[in-house]
């Protein structure tokens, strides 16, 4: 049995509230230091970054993407391609906030691409499973000559991110060129966030969180395709579910 099922509601709360394990700051500060330091990153990249910004791979809400190039442009670039975090909720965290990595990686020359999607509870996590994917499929169509995707989510984006691994990409008449996937402090069972506050604008039921938990999809059969490696990464002071979370996807 799941040792979340055996917790109090109180307890499992405390689990999947990232905020709450901070070691170097109260949760309301470490928030607040936090979003100050993504928009700043995301302001001093927009300033100093050659960009195409609010660039559409859809024709719905938020489906918007954010391009960074290096200096030395090149339809031949690889591309490191993120999925923010924020629990897919409005008012945490988005694409437009969500830059902090373009200064150090186009540097050393590639591009960087963050990926907008309908947040929560304009959105469902269905929808947004799909606009990652259309966002993949857009990125590879438009610089088809990229020497390799990198695929990065963090928290929420990396259950976006490890739904991409699963994805059929012969239903969408193009598979990106994958070449790694970085899955950052990610939640992959999402059950247990039925039955706290953060599913309260996602509006999950158990069915809807098993059809998006990548956990629960490891053992289909997967489309053929080259490998791509996968890395799992869990922070040192995240709480005990999210590393039992992250150990149990990485077995």
């Amino acid at each position: 049995e799941a040792p979340w099922r055996k917790m109090s509601g109180e307890e499992l709360e405390k689990q999947y509230s990232p905020s709450r394990w901070t070691v170097r700051h109260g949760a309301e500060e470490a928030l607040r230091t936090y979003s100050q330091g993504l928009r700043t990153a995301t302001r001093r990249a927009r300033a100093t970054r050659r960009s195409l910004l609010d660039v559409p791979y859809g024709a719905g809400e938020g489906e918007t993407l954010d391009v960074y190039f290096p200096e030395a442009a090149s339809e031949a670039l690889p591309l490191f391609v993120f999925l923010h975090g924020g629990y897919c909720r409005l008012f945490t965290t988005s694409k437009d906030e969500s830059a902090y990595l373009a200064g150090p990686l186009t540097v050393r020359g590639a591009a960087v691409v963050v990926v907008g999607y309908t947040l929560a509870p304009k959105g469902t996590l269905d929808q947004m499973v799909d606009q990652v994917a259309r966002s993949l499929a857009f990125v590879q169509k438009r610089f088809p000559d990229n020497e390799g995707i990198y695929l990065c989510g963090h928290s929420a984006g990396a259950q976006l991110a490890a739904m991409m691994l699963l994805a059929n990409w012969t239903e969408r008449g193009v598979t990106p060129n994958l070449k790694a996937c970085f899955l950052l402090s990610g939640v992959y069972d999402l059950e247990p966030i039925v039955h706290t506050s953060v599913n309260a604008p996602l509006r999950l039921t158990p069915e809807g969180a098993r059809r998006n938990s990548p956990q629960w999809h490891l053992e289909l059969p997967k489309p053929r395709g080259p490998a791509c490696p996968v890395l799992v990464i869990v922070g040192q002071h995240d709480s005990p579910e999210f590393h039992r979370q992250s150990r149990e996807f990485y077995q």
